[in-house]
């Protein structure tokens, strides 16, 4: 073998090692790159995990998506999503739309004479022909299959002991599709169906023309409704908002807050506060007003000779605060005003009265109802049926205790057939008794 022969092999020996040095020094310059980006990841990652706390670890090299995250306390997850919207709450216009949207659909399934019997409160003695009822049993709710009225008013008569009470009123709404308003005269004073019988264990209040401040008003609601809620009382025809102005009156007197209107619209207005934080319904009585009245419209016609604007500055300013509290109810009394109307009217059969000015000027939005069409200042003149269709005329959404139910009913029923009412009309105030009764929870879904 010459000397080229024996320097090839070792040629090609020392190619092959530096191939292989080679080799060796890009796989460790590659793996050194790799190194360092894999230090750079968790870097970042520990940035965002200190804007985003996890309550777990991810595994290496694996990003969280929101699916795989772990749920965060809700202060982590609105720091970690500050542009995240929050739920809504329901704001009081949607809720009033909603209520409405549900009377609506229950108004659609009435039939004509449903929808006219929801228009009535009435005592249970009305309804079945007994007297007194001071329980609900079958004969009850075949009355009230009949006449499915919109409320029943209890007195005095009926109410023996909390047992008794709560048992019969719990049976009597068992037997209301609708739901019932359950009311009661409960003033305070003199007028106390619940308060005057120790029986039935509440609180038995001075009369509101003896409270001073508007905190003693406000804590008298308060516990009257409550008490009355436990019995299972959802509406109270209470607080009078009339001003004692006339000391001939003897009607009315101390069951008014006072004989200053200022004074008189103020506690009224926190006596209506305190009814409504308690739950229960209430009801501004006697619009216009009655204060200044020498006569009872229960013994016969009661007018008042003031004029609008006598009127707009005293008797009105208690139901001014009082609607603007929130009351739910206003009572028309049988009050004639000519000077304002321009004729002898009562108030509860007045358009003036009751769709001009309570509703147009005052604004009221909620459930007019009549006070009871068994007074002699109704009586004397017209008859159920008469009185019941005046009443829807003027705008007027309830009307309580007819002298005669079924009268009552048939002569609205007749007026809607020969086009004296539409239907609409019907409708309006029937939607307004509904709504009431959704937004106190007294007819659920």
């Amino acid at each position: 073998m010459d000397r080229k022969d024996h320097f090839l092999p070792q040629l090609l020996l020392c190619l092959v090692l530096a191939a292989v040095l080679l080799l060796s020094l890009v796989c460790n310059v590659s793996l050194f790159l790799h190194a360092r980006g894999d230090a750079a990841a968790p870097a970042e990652s520990g940035q965002a995990q200190a804007a985003t706390p996890s309550a777990g670890e991810a595994p290496d090299n694996q990003a969280l998506s929101a699916g795989d995250s772990e749920p965060q306390p809700e202060a982590e997850q609105t720091a970690a999503s500050p542009d995240a919207a929050e739920p809504e709450e329901e704001t009081e216009e949607e809720a009033g739309d909603s209520i409405e949207a549900r009377a609506r659909e229950l108004l659609a399934e009435m039939t004509l004479e449903e929808k006219i019997c929801q228009l009535f409160i009435v005592t249970p003695e009305l309804l079945t022909g007994d007297s007194p009822v001071t329980r609900a049993g079958s004969e009850t709710g075949q009355a009230l299959e009949e006449y499915p009225v919109g409320g029943i008013v209890y007195f005095a008569s009926s109410l023996n002991t909390r047992e008794q009470v709560t048992e019969m009123i719990g049976n009597t709404q068992q037997y209301s599709r609708l739901g019932l308003f359950i009311a009661v005269d409960e003033e305070g004073g003199r007028v106390a169906r619940v308060g005057s019988n120790s029986a039935l264990g509440t609180t038995s209040f001075p009369a509101m023309g003896t409270l001073e401040t508007e905190e003693e008003a406000y804590q008298v609601g308060l516990t009257m409704g409550t008490e009355l809620q436990e019995l299972g009382f959802n509406l109270d025809f209470a607080p009078v908002a009339d001003v004692s102005s006339n000391p001939n009156n003897s009607v009315i007197g101390d069951r008014a807050f006072s004989d200053d209107p200022e004074e008189a619209a103020q506690l009224a207005a926190a006596c209506v506060r305190g009814l409504r934080a308690s739950g229960i319904l209430c009801t501004l009585k006697h619009w216009p007003g009655h204060g200044d009245t020498a006569g009872d419209s229960h013994d016969g016609a009661v007018s008042t000779g003031k004029t609008l604007e006598e009127l707009a500055g005293c008797e009105f300013l208690p139901f001014q605060s009082g609607i603007a509290a929130g009351a739910n109810f206003v009572m028309a009394g049988h009050i004639s005003c000519p000077a304002v109307t321009g004729d002898d009217l009562p108030a509860s059969l007045s358009p003036v009265l009751i769709g001009e000015l309570l509703r147009g000027e005052l604004g009221f939005e909620g459930v007019i109802i009549t006070d009871s069409m068994q007074m002699q200042a109704i009586t004397d003149h017209y008859s159920s049926g008469e009185a019941a269709v005046a009443a829807l005329q003027a705008g007027v959404d309830m009307i309580l205790m007819p002298a005669s139910l079924s009268r009552a009913v048939g002569g609205i029923a007749d007026a809607v057939e020969d086009g004296t009412l539409t239907e609409a009309r019907i409708d309006e105030s029937v939607l307004r008794v509904l709504s009431a009764k959704l937004e106190a929870g007294i007819l659920t879904d």
